[in-house]
């Protein structure tokens, strides 16, 4: 017997999706920026290879747009980290940190959600609104999130926030660390849509409508000569 259960809020629906756009247009921006510069890269036995070698500029044919993607950059950052408190704020006033926030059994149960996915483990191991391995990245996406937020404005106002930039370890630093974040997002976006797909439509559709479609135990009728037995 099936029935409907409500499973996500009105106003968690609006934030998930505010976010995905926002933060897509974030990492567009941001690499509109990077291109501009392309100076990071990693160095094997004296060769530089750079995240992006000169034949995907040639192929896609990107050019300089630093004052572009500034702009879009700095005027999105403003949803981006607007979003950002909002969700923070309404998680611990609805007391909805208590299904997000990994608890001690969240690692170990984590890596048997893995086990699961991977088709390694027939048993799924058992779970509330979130999963163990959902709790921990959807709690380091926040991390994340905050990372972003004070290296962004350490390396747009180095001199004005001196001490976040400090914090971050220097100007250099600050940029490499808002970097890794972004490949983060990136690397976060490819399992959570695998997630999705390998969860199914009632999943999906939970996160559009509130709702999900659940399979409840069949009611017991006691028939009457049951009932004169008893």
């Amino acid at each position: 017997m099936k029935a409907i259960k409500e499973k996500h809020s009105l106003a968690m629906r609006w934030f998930h999706w505010i976010n995905f756009p926002v933060l897509g247009i974030m990492i567009w921006s941001g690499m509109l920026i990077y291109w501009a510069n392309d100076e990071y890269y990693i160095k094997l036995f004296s060769q530089r290879f750079h995240f992006f070698p000169d034949w995907y500029y040639n192929l896609l044919h990107i050019p300089s747009r630093l004052a572009e993607g500034m702009a879009f950059h700095f005027l999105f950052m403003w949803f981006f980290t607007l979003n950002g408190i909002f969700y923070v704020l309404y998680t611990i006033i609805s007391g909805e940190w208590r299904e997000l926030v990994p608890n001690r059994r969240s690692f170990k149960e984590a890596w048997l959600v893995l086990l699961h996915d991977l088709h390694i483990r027939k048993m799924a191991p058992p779970q509330n609104k979130y999963n163990a391995a959902q709790r921990i990245a959807y709690t380091a996406i926040i991390v994340m999130g905050i990372g972003s937020v004070i290296t962004g404005l350490a390396i747009y106002k180095p001199v004005q926030f001196y001490y976040l930039t400090w914090l971050c370890g220097g100007y250099h630093f600050a940029r490499i660390i808002h970097f890794a974040l972004t490949l983060g997002y990136v690397f976060f976006f490819v399992v959570h849509i695998i997630q999705v797909i390998l969860a199914g439509w009632n999943n999906f559709r939970s996160v559009v409508s509130g709702f999900e479609v659940v399979n409840t135990p069949e009611p017991v009728i006691e028939t009457a000569h049951e009932e004169k037995e008893s």
